[in-house]
């Protein structure tokens, strides 16, 4: 019996789950290759502890970038052994459906669906981010309500306002978690004049990074390569660098935000007003975001119970709730 699936296929993160099994993987878009066979050495969280650590023949490659397919060949071999970490087999091919950026060109769509078939799904089906984040928090999405989202992830930002099942009006930006490590790169390397390197741009930001002041600033160590020497240095960076040296991405989101709601019907904003704003996705988690958005679209900000699984959950429910996916999303088949 094929076994259908959710899969939030994420420029940083991907997520699947099974019908009625719940989430099965959830891992780092990631895979190791070998340059010189093509081969596969690891995926998922063993393949991100490789990146910036392997020899010149292997190399660690993120095949997604801003929620599009980068690297089609590399991203059919990703779904492929995601599928066959999922239990999988030829005899037992599975519906998929895909979470997808709504940014997303219709060339960018086909080679997501395209790419899901030749992995070895039978069906593929696309459900748009926002809304399945939404409907993975609980909103009633289907009455006749405004309910906006905010789905900050690894490549994009997308912001949507939600009602009766359907999304009313939208922003995206090609802004997200990856931009903030590369804007902390780069801040480091500008004031310090020490390169650092992905994996560690990221540590700083999770433990000290915020979007807004925080009662108690905080300072942490790094250590990269100085520039001047090419030998080992270490810094202390404190809260309120990070916070200048990220501005720039997070005022683009909040930008999208403010443009988003001026967008909206005026009946809608007032339920934006009543109910508040829903933060999702794993650049959510990122201190202080929630307070800054309330400040900036005087709006009350909720941030989601584990805001990282909101887009894969809400895919989740729709296979729980609809046998028939093609008559809800459109989709292609093999």
């Amino acid at each position: 019996m094929a076994r259908d699936l959710a899969i939030d296929l994420g420029t940083a993160n991907t997520l699947v789950y099974q019908r009625q099994k719940g989430i099965l993987f959830s891992e780092p878009t990631v895979l190791a290759l070998n340059k010189e066979t093509g081969s596969v050495l690891a995926m998922g969280e063993q393949a991100w502890h490789m990146i910036g650590r392997t020899p010149g023949y292997i190399v660690a490659v993120r095949p997604l970038r801003s929620g599009a397919i980068s690297d089609f060949d590399v991203t059919e071999k990703l779904i492929r052994l995601i599928l066959q970490r999922s239990g999988v087999t030829r005899f037992s091919r599975p519906k998929a459906l895909v979470c997808v950026p709504s940014a997303l060109t219709e060339v960018e769509r086909r080679a997501v669906e395209e790419a899901t078939l030749s992995a070895g799904a039978r069906f593929c089906h696309l459900i748009e981010e926002p809304l399945a984040a939404a409907i993975g928090a609980g909103l009633p999405v289907h009455e006749p309500v405004g309910n906006l989202v905010v789905d900050v992830g690894g490549g994009t930002s997308e912001v949507a306002l939600i009602s009766l099942g359907g999304i009313v009006t939208n922003t995206a930006v090609r802004v997200g978690g990856f931009d903030l490590d590369a804007a902390i790169q780069n801040y480091v390397r500008r004031e310090y004049t020490v390169a650092i390197g992905e994996r560690t741009a990221e540590r700083i930001k999770i433990s000290v990074g915020s979007a807004f002041p925080l009662a108690h600033e905080l300072k942490a160590e790094l250590r990269g390569r100085d520039l001047a020497t090419g030998l080992p240095k270490h810094v202390m960076i404190t809260s309120e660098e990070i916070r200048e040296a990220i501005t720039e991405p997070v005022r683009a989101i909040v930008t999208a935000v403010v443009e988003c709601i001026g967008s909206s019907p005026p009946d809608l904003v007032q339920d934006v007003l009543n109910h508040g704003i829903t933060l999702t996705g794993g650049g959510g988690m990122l201190s202080g975001l929630d307070m800054l958005l309330s400040q900036q679209a005087e709006v009350p900000v909720h941030v989601t119970p584990q805001p990282l699984e909101a887009v894969v959950n809400g895919a989740g429910k729709c296979l729980e709730a609809f046998d028939d996916l093609k008559s809800v999303f459109v989709g292609v088949d093999r």
